[in-house]
């Protein structure tokens, strides 16, 4: 599970990463992607707080 979810980040920050040097840092888009990212990256952090290894 922990694996999964760090490769959907590391594919979400490149992502996202693209779109900022295409739309900038403040468009809609990039707002929506960083906020995705922001969620993977707090079901990471449960994960490892509940001390999951799954």
């Amino acid at each position: 599970m922990k694996e999964n979810l760090l490769y959907e980040i590391e594919e979400k920050r490149k992502e996202l990463l693209q779109i900022v040097m295409t739309n900038g840092m403040t468009s809609n888009i990039t707002i929506q992607h960083s906020q995705q990212l922001d969620i993977l990256l707090l079901e990471y952090q449960k994960l490892s707080l509940s001390g999951s290894t799954q």
